[in-house]
């Protein structure tokens, strides 16, 4: 494959070249069935263990309260569907959130619950005197992404969860975009469930987490075996759950440089665009998600910016990788009310720790020939 550019971070990372080789020996030599009694997989065991307690430090968890899951997706269709009251009817969410919230949404409306969406500003801040006044003695839970997918929006989690809790409702937030990418204490945030996936943070992808504060009301997901206390069945995948421990370690150790390296990256980009005369709109809030860059470019097709820009070996999207297939306008550039005349030119670029300023030069310069033309 010849030389790219890839800028599409928020859908997917390239896994950390020692996760990589850590994730070879264990899926080497650890291959063994966890639940066994045996001496062989005494040590998958032990690197369960392991995985447990260098996530839970991560966030700030007690070890016990972290659950493996294939990845965000499942973590939300879980907390959705199965934590809560069952004889509260009402889920309250926002009008931003990943297709895994809103579609499980879906899904419990359509067997009698009452979904409740949230508003959000131009900047795609959620309104705490919405969900003030959504909030009522019905509702069994509250869900809201900590930083948008899309525009890298970071949300008052920590004033919503406070909210919430005046009405003793359970308060889930969707943290797959912010793991690992900005500092995370469940204990400081008051949050009682929180989700996890391990490929947007240089991991190995179909693996992830549900944090479950104890005492939370939550039932299994699917049934089967005993594993995770009884709550999700499945034969642990070692490799991918000790991997996806490491990897997050490495990036919330050093999530100070990279904040400070993406926020150059990001300014590198929006500068040269400003010299240029470019007419656009950054979208989002100040407070966002480092290297996360939703720009929405006056009277020009996205799609057409995207195609150009990969026949020059630069990766970006123009919205979720959940909607790959689907060229309408998002729900979340919707959502912000961006300007008629811009809001179909609209590209996401996601740039990582592994993304140099060359590249950012690169990337910057290719968007203008693009749009000159």
């Amino acid at each position: 494959m010849s030389k790219i550019i890839y800028a599409d971070n928020a859908a997917t990372t390239a896994m950390d070249d020692e996760v990589l080789e850590i994730y070879r020996d264990l899926i080497t030599n650890y291959y063994g069935n966890s639940s066994q009694p045996y001496s062989f997989v005494r040590q998958n065991k032990i690197k369960l263990k392991e995985a447990r307690e260098i996530i839970a430090k991560c966030i700030n968890a007690d070890p016990d309260e972290i659950f493996f899951t294939s990845g965000g997706t499942e973590s939300n269709n879980w907390a959705i569907k199965c934590a809560g009251e069952q004889n509260k009817k009402k889920i309250i969410t926002s009008e931003i959130e990943h297709h895994s919230i809103l579609n499980s949404c879906e899904f419990m409306q359509s067997n009698g619950y009452q979904i409740e969406l949230l508003s959000v500003n131009k900047n795609g801040i959620i309104s705490k005197d919405d969900l003030i006044n959504k909030l009522d003695e019905n509702t069994k839970l509250v869900s809201v992404m900590m930083a948008n997918n899309e525009v890298g929006t970071l949300e008052p989690i920590k004033e919503l969860c406070e909210i919430a809790h005046r009405k003793n409702v359970i308060f889930h937030s969707d943290a797959v975009q912010a793991l690992g990418h900005i500092k995370i204490d469940v204990k400081e945030l008051g949050i009682d469930l929180l989700s996890a996936s391990a490929h947007k943070f240089n991991g190995p992808k179909g693996i992830g987490f549900l944090y479950i504060k104890k005492d939370t009301k939550i039932y299994p997901f699917h049934d089967g075996g005993k594993q995770e206390k009884g709550l999700r069945a499945g034969t642990e995948d070692v490799a991918s759950i000790f991997s996806m421990a490491i990897a997050l370690k490495n990036n919330c150790d050093n999530v100070q440089q990279n904040t400070k390296k993406l926020l150059l990256l990001e300014n590198i980009i929006t500068s040269y665009l400003n010299k240029e005369s470019i007419d656009y709109i950054k979208n989002g809030d100040i407070h966002h998600i480092p290297g996360n860059i939703s720009l929405s470019f006056k009277n020009v097709s996205g799609e057409m910016l995207l195609h150009r820009l990969d026949l020059k070996g630069i990766m970006v999207s123009t919205g979720s990788a959940c909607d790959g297939m689907d060229d309408q306008v998002s729900h979340v550039i919707k959502a912000l009310n961006v300007p008629t005349e811009y809001i179909t030119g609209t590209i996401r670029i996601s740039l990582s720790k592994k993304n140099t300023e060359e590249e950012a030069k690169i990337i910057a310069k290719a968007i203008v020939e693009i749009l000159k033309k």
